[in-house]
């Protein structure tokens, strides 16, 4: 990385300002070096990606015309506020659902293959795998044995294909 947070400036002293400057950059990169630190953090943004992309879809919905929509005769038939405040109101549940669920799966997720990396002391694809296993399991797990398994497969496929994607070597290597 480069810019003045990560390169200190090269000469006699540091002043306080760059001082603190290189305090926060180290309790930062602590924080992430920790597994409850990747967890929290994964699950907060999960929530914050989860809940602008539950915003968009669910907004995607009145994108469509009303009488596709079983209850259009009753939401028509309201005044206009009405008809918004029931829009939006919809559009907060959606969305905060939404990020529940996002943040739920990026903490069990980032959380489970810190704690794999940490255990096998190696950084490799298989940590992805297993992770994904792990997680798509345990979401799946209160519909059955079966949805379990799928899950763990499913999970564990798209784990490997994005970490495939991600470790392979840069057209500049």
């Amino acid at each position: 990385m480069n810019g003045p947070l990560f390169n200190p400036p090269q000469g006699g002293g540091m002043d306080g300002a760059d001082a603190q400057t290189m305090a926060a950059v180290r309790s930062m990169q602590m924080l992430m070096e920790s597994c409850p630190g990747k967890t929290a953090v994964s699950g907060v943004m999960g929530f914050a990606l989860g809940g602008a992309f539950g915003l968009f879809m669910a907004s995607m919905q009145y994108d469509t015309p009303l009488s596709t929509n079983p209850n259009a005769q009753a939401i028509t038939s309201l005044p206009l506020r009405q008809q918004l405040k029931q829009g939006f109101r919809d559009l907060g549940s959606r969305s905060y659902s939404s990020a529940k669920n996002f943040g739920k799966v990026g903490a069990i997720f980032a959380g489970t293959e810190c704690c794999i990396e940490g255990f096998r002391a190696k950084n490799d694809l298989k940590n992805g795998v297993l992770a994904g296993c792990i997680t798509g399991g345990v979401l799946a797990a209160p519909a059955g044995p079966q949805a379990a398994a799928l899950g763990c497969a499913g999970f564990a496929a798209f784990s490997l294909a994005i970490d495939s994607y991600m470790r392979r070597p840069s057209e500049t290597d």
